[in-house]
């Protein structure tokens, strides 16, 4: 297994039917970095996620891991590079946490073949990184959102990919499990090198936690870059038709977007 792959799309179209929804897009998804991918309600991310995690078939272009067409990589093996934890999963009912972290190990067993000693090793690692280990026998469907989003990461990371994708993993969830569920992935990613990609609403979070920012619009990357290179009060109100005044988070010095709205303006904001 490569232990840093390259994933990148050249001229991507994909939809659903006849409908396009992404259009042209054409990216690098950088290595060992946490990337996200922004846009407002409807615009392409969640498909553009699912289509270079190949859960959805492009209608044209192409997707390579390593120069290597994404469309020709035999299932299994695919699975060792890219996981893919989509948005509100289904928990399959009375299942433990311990099972269903278990399922992330799909790809490395034999059709006869039980778990083996390194199946195991890699879902205590899980578990301990996720910090849920006293929840391993515990039903999935009596934990919190917070508890259950760790257990679907937790799968992901049993997985071993080198490349993870999240859709909206913070989704549902109040600030405090947003923060913890944000900063453990950024765990991941600096003791791991797992790159991560997801999709995030929230952009003062993005201009925190990613490294690099792909911006959507209809269907069309508008823009990409560091935080710091492409969140400015022009590009809010560009992607999302958004006037507002971007300042400098004062605990990361990342910028930090408030929006003006219509009341409660200060004139010198006006």
């Amino acid at each position: 297994m490569c232990p840093h792959p390259l994933l990148e799309s050249r001229h991507l179209v994909s939809g659903y039917g006849d409908q396009v929804v992404v259009n042209d897009v054409s990216l690098s998804i950088p290595k060992n970095k946490i990337s996200v991918i922004i846009g407002s309600n409807a615009c392409g991310k969640s498909t553009l996620l699912k289509t270079l995690a190949r859960l959805i078939k492009p209608m044209s272009g192409q997707i390579t891991l390593d120069n290597k067409r994404l469309d020709r990589i035999p299932s299994k093996q695919l699975a060792r590079h890219l996981g893919l934890l989509p948005q509100s999963p289904i928990v399959p009912e009375g299942i433990t946490v311990s099972d269903l972290v278990s399922r992330g190990r799909f790809p490395y067993q034999s059709l006869f073949k039980g778990l083996s000693a390194k199946d195991y090793e890699a879902i205590e690692a899980a578990l301990d990184i996720m910090g849920i280990k006293d929840l391993a026998d515990h039903p999935v469907d009596e934990l919190s959102g917070g508890q259950r989003q760790r257990v679907w990461i937790a799968m992901a990371l049993a997985q071993d990919t080198d490349i993870l994708f999240l859709d909206e993993p913070t989704t549902y969830l109040d600030i405090t499990y947003q923060i913890e569920i944000l900063d453990l992935l950024t765990d991941l990613n600096r003791r791991r090198k797992t790159t991560i990609v997801m999709v995030l609403h929230d952009i003062n979070l993005t201009a925190r936690y990613a490294d690099y920012i792909f911006a959507i619009k209809q269907g069309k990357l508008i823009g990409e870059g560091s935080p710091s290179q492409i969140i400015s009060e022009e590009f809010i109100e560009s992607v999302f038709g958004l006037e507002c005044k971007v300042i400098r988070d004062p605990v990361s010095n990342t910028p930090f977007m408030v929006p003006k709205g219509r009341h409660h303006v200060l004139e010198a904001c006006s």
